[in-house]
Formats: C-alpha cells, sequence, structure tokens
C-alpha cells in the first residue's frame, strides 16, 4: 500500500499498483497543471506530500477516475482532479504555505490551551471504588513522599502536588496547568510507579476538580469518608502529609494551603460534633471485629498476637486493653517500642518477641493481628498451613497496606483471614447516631469550602497585581532612559539619583489605589466579587490581558525543563 498525503490533511491510502499508475500520470501531465486530492475528515495523516499535489478536505462520493492508461480507483471518500494554473507555485512556495498553516494551527491551540486556568484535581483510589490487592499496589510509604511530589511536579502540566497514602485511600491532589493532560499524566504516573495498567487504574479511580476536591480532602480529614465513620486516625495522617511535604518543591501555596486548612476543618468537625467519640479508628474496629468472632466475645481466655508495635499496632495494643484484653505476645524489630507500651500499661502482660520468632509466637496463638509497613508478606500459605491445628480456625486480623497476609492463606480451611475491606461489619454498628453526627459536620465542611474557596479565588488577582506592576515599571523606565538622553552628560550622579527616584514614586503613587482595590483586605469590607470585578477592569483599561499569561510562561518553563 502506498499513503499519499499533504501536510496537514487527510491522506489516501492506494494500492501499489494503482498508485504507481497515478503517481505516473501525475507526473508526466502538465507542469503548468496542480492536482486537487479531495478528502474526508475521517481520516488523517501527517506527511509530506509532492508540491505537484494540493488536498482540499470536503465530502465526496465515489468517484472513478480515467487516466491515460486506463481506470484507477480511489477510496470512496476521495477524489484526484486536475486543474490548469498558469501561475505554478515553486517547491519553496507550498513548503512556506504549509509551514505557515502549521504555525497558525499552533497559535490557535496554544491561545486555547493557555487561556485555561489551573485546578485543583485528586485523582484517587479508595476502598469505595478498588479491591485492597489494587490499593496496595498503588500505596507509597511516607519515606517516598517528597520524591513521589518531586516526580509529580516534573510533568509537564503539573504546578504543584501531594499525596495521600493510607491503608483506605491512594489519593493524588494536583494542581494542574490543564485538567485533561493533567489527569493523563497523573494516571500514566501511577501505572509507572506500580505496575498496575492504566485501563485497570482508570477502571477503579475517580476524579474531582476544584471545589469538588476541596470539599472530598475536607471529608476525609473530618473522617466523614473513612471506612469507620468519625475515625480519628486520617486526621494524624493528613497532618502527617503536611509534616513530611513542608519544604519539598511542589508543596507549595496553594496545596499546602488546602491541606492546611482541612486539618483545621477535620478538628472543628470532632470538637463540635463530637463525630469521634466511641470506637470510630481502623484499629478498634479491627479489635471489635475479631471480639465479634471470638467464642463468647470475650479476650479473657483468647491467646493473642500483635505484628508491629508501630502507630497502628500500638492503637491495637490499646483498643484490647480497653475490651478487657490482659495478655498479649507482641512481635516487633526492635524491642524499644514494646519497653515503651509496656511502661504505660504497667499492670497488663505485655510478652516483646523478635521477628525471628514470628512463626513460633503464631502456633501458639488463636488471634492474630497484623499491623506493620512490610512490602512482602510476613505469613504465606505453605507457614500457616504447617501451624499446629487449633480447636476452631486460627483468626488473622490484617490491617496493614500491603497485606500482611499472602491472600491465598484464606483459602485454609485451618485459618479466617479478615482485611481492612471486612471491618465494614463493624461500621454498621450505631449508624444512625454517626450519620446524624455526619449530616451536622457536612454543614460545617460547607462552610470551610466556601472561606477557602474564596481564598483561593482571590489569589487569582496576583497575576494581574505582577503584570499591572511590570507594564508601568516598562513605562516608567523607558521614559527615564528618554530624559537621560535628552538631558545629556551635563547632571551629576546625584542629580541622576533623584530624577530616579522621582520617576519611582510617581509609578509607586498612582499604582497604589488599584494594588489596594486588588488585595483581599477584610478591614476594607470589599468582596471577592468587588475584588474580581476591579481586576477585570484593570485588565480591560491597561491591556494587561494580551500579555504572556502566567499560565503559559508556567508551561514554556515546564517543556524548557523537559528538554534538557
Amino acid at each position: 500500500m502506498v499513503v499519499v498525503s499533504s501536510g496537514f490533511a487527510n491522506s489516501v491510502v492506494l494500492p501499489e499498483s494503482e498508485s504507481r499508475s497515478m503517481m505516473i500520470n501525475l507526473s508526466s501531465s502538465s507542469s503548468s497543471s496542480h492536482t486537487f486530492l479531495h478528502c474526508n475528515s475521517s481520516s488523517s495523516s501527517l506527511a509530506y506530500v509532492p508540491p505537484q499535489l494540493r488536498i482540499d478536505c470536503k465530502p465526496v462520493g465515489v468517484r472513478r477516475l480515467i487516466s491515460d492508461t486506463g481506470l484507477v480507483r480511489v477510496n470512496p471518500r476521495c477524489e484526484v482532479t486536475s486543474e490548469r494554473n498558469t501561475d505554478v507555485e515553486s517547491p519553496s512556495q507550498l513548503n512556506s504555505a504549509s509551514l505557515s498553516a502549521l504555525e497558525a494551527l499552533k497559535t490557535s491551540a496554544a491561545d486555547r490551551y493557555t487561556k485555561e486556568r489551573s485546578s485543583f484535581i485528586v485523582v484517587g483510589l479508595s476502598f469505595h471504588t478498588a479491591p485492597v490487592d489494587i490499593r496496595e499496589k498503588l500505596s507509597i510509604p511516607e519515606a517516598q513522599l517528597p520524591q513521589a511530589i518531586s516526580e509529580l511536579c516534573a510533568l509537564n502540566h503539573i504546578e504543584e502536588a501531594a499525596v495521600l497514602s493510607t491503608c483506605n485511600r491512594m489519593e493524588i491532589y494536583v494542581v494542574a496547568l490543564s485538567q485533561h493532560r493533567g489527569v493523563k499524566e497523573v494516571t500514566e504516573w501511577m501505572s509507572k510507579v506500580s505496575g498496575v495498567s492504566v485501563s485497570e487504574i482508570s477502571r477503579h479511580q475517580f476524579l474531582l476538580h476544584n471545589r469538588d476536591a476541596t470539599k472530598h480532602l475536607f471529608e476525609v480529614s473530618a473522617g466523614l469518608d473513612s471506612l469507620v465513620l468519625g475515625e480519628g486516625q486520617i486526621l494524624s495522617q493528613v497532618k502527617q502529609v503536611v509534616k513530611i511535604s513542608q519544604g519539598v518543591p511542589g508543596f507549595d501555596r496553594k496545596i499546602s494551603g488546602l491541606f492546611k486548612h482541612a486539618i483545621t476543618v477535620g478538628k472543628r468537625v470532632r470538637t463540635e460534633t463530637k463525630i469521634s467519640s466511641g470506637s470510630v479508628s481502623v484499629s478498634s474496629a479491627a479489635v471489635e471485629l475479631a471480639q465479634m468472632k471470638i467464642p463468647q466475645s470475650s479476650y479473657d481466655s483468647v491467646r493473642v498476637l500483635v505484628v508491629g508495635a508501630g502507630k497502628m499496632g500500638k492503637l491495637v495494643i490499646k483498643h484490647l486493653i480497653s475490651k478487657g484484653c490482659r495478655k498479649m505476645v507482641v512481635v516487633n524489630r526492635t524491642e524499644d517500642k514494646v519497653a515503651i507500651i509496656r511502661e504505660e500499661y504497667t499492670d497488663i502482660e505485655i510478652v516483646y518477641q523478635p521477628f525471628s520468632e514470628l512463626i513460633s509466637c503464631a502456633s501458639g496463638s488463636d488471634v492474630i493481628f497484623t499491623c506493620t509497613a512490610s512490602e512482602t508478606p510476613l505469613f504465606l500459605k505453605e507457614q500457616v498451613e504447617a501451624l499446629p491445628r487449633l480447636s476452631s480456625q486460627r483468626m488473622f486480623i490484617d490491617i496493614s497496606v500491603p497485606r500482611n497476609v499472602e491472600s491465598s492463606v484464606a483459602d485454609l480451611e485451618t485459618a479466617r483471614v479478615y482485611n481492612v475491606d471486612d471491618l465494614k461489619e463493624v461500621v454498621e454498628a450505631n449508624k444512625e447516631d454517626r450519620l446524624r453526627k455526619a449530616s451536622e459536620a457536612q454543614l460545617i465542611i460547607s462552610e470551610e469550602v466556601q472561606e477557602f474557596e474564596a481564598w483561593k479565588d482571590s489569589l487569582e488577582t496576583v497575576p494581574t497585581l505582577k503584570k499591572l506592576r511590570a507594564y508601568a515599571e516598562r513605562i516608567r523606565e523607558s521614559e527615564f532612559e528618554k530624559c537621560m538622553g535628552r538631558m545629556g552628560n551635563d547632571l551629576s550622579k546625584k542629580q541622576k539619583g533623584a530624577i530616579y527616584g522621582l520617576s519611582k514614586g510617581i509609578v509607586n503613587k498612582l499604582l497604589e489605589g488599584p494594588m489596594q482595590h486588588l488585595r483581599c483586605d477584610e478591614t476594607e469590607g470589599r468582596s471577592l466579587e468587588e475584588i474580581l470585578e476591579n481586576m477585570h477592569a484593570l485588565n480591560r483599561i491597561f491591556g494587561l490581558e494580551t500579555e504572556i499569561s502566567i499560565l503559559e510562561e508556567k508551561i514554556r518553563s515546564k517543556m524548557e525543563k523537559s528538554k534538557k
């Protein structure tokens, strides 16, 4: 097959034998003839075409073209016609025309592109949308968050970023220079670092933009989007994101402002609604779930093993004690953390064992809680299968992501395995009371979203402030140079300094009023609508919209960096 096409128009595909005949006829035609190739816009190709051919795009029917040597059939959507023209364009003229067309296309696209406002976007997967086996592949350890932010902000259309990765969710918050391109780049990055295909991620992900993204993070921080409604651990995790990300390039004004405001919202909701009262954490739900499954629903005669003494492990131990568990074995890499917990609960028998004794400890346990940050399973199917049988099934409560217990362990008759997705059974308890508190929390969140969006919108005036000052400075500098040129070399350094200071003073005084009316100052009593109206008026008056947009500057900067 041979493709005959023009610079940026649609292509025609001919069988090789027919195209040969056609090209012979074209090349043998008079030099003063142009051949016009009319194509439907349903197919497209960008390729070079000999200067004898011109392509016009328009729908046509099936045509038969008769050459001197016989019949030539072309694509039913295209036709070749011939037209006399005494003004033959040279190859260089046609190339120049093609380049001009390309530039026009690029300019048009760039114009549309740079008028798009940067957006807040959250690209995420949670227990609502994705199973744990997908979430665990996408999870990012705390230590890798700064690197993740740097990699995300290195993408062409991502300006700022933050990552919230917990056992129940993997959410990436970004300020994107383009919504659609930003989502595409973030999804591809997630696929690259996790090994999960883009199609699989897209099947389970959710996307929220601007106000909806803000509201979502506030709900997450308040515990309204948690598996256990109102759980307090998620607020600590949001705080940890800020703590780790602070100072990392890319965790900048807008994203850090969003997360810090989310912390304020989480605190306010818990204080005013008491939504965190009772068992409202993943760890407490895990303890409650185990209690529901064990005989007599009591920990009195149950041998308990806790694997991991980190934040989650400590919370599990705390809730076990609150449920009446007086003795337990804790396996951890070092004894330090276990010793601290033991000092806090002096009346509880807490036995420390190193990881080398993990399987041995498991063989003597009825209920095993796993809550470590290990990226590989701690309990494999063959290991659990080899453990001595109990009178009832050995219970594994795995609240780690990635999971500490291999999924195939659940296939054994001697074991029952529960993971974070199974905690929904516990969540159903006291649902009515929690939903009532959640309704109260939503009213608070609505107020806070309104306040944050007002702050975010006020940032729109910053580019106008910068452009107005730059515009005034260019005029001042130009007029100052003209003045110096007319005055000659007779002026002393002191006199020149005085004139320079005069020019700066005049500009600053003239800008003082407009600048003041663009700033958000509650003491002035101006509404956001009034400030934005002032901004648009200044843009029109001084022609600031014709300046290179801040967004365009950012895009160019990104492109330059990517080339290096």
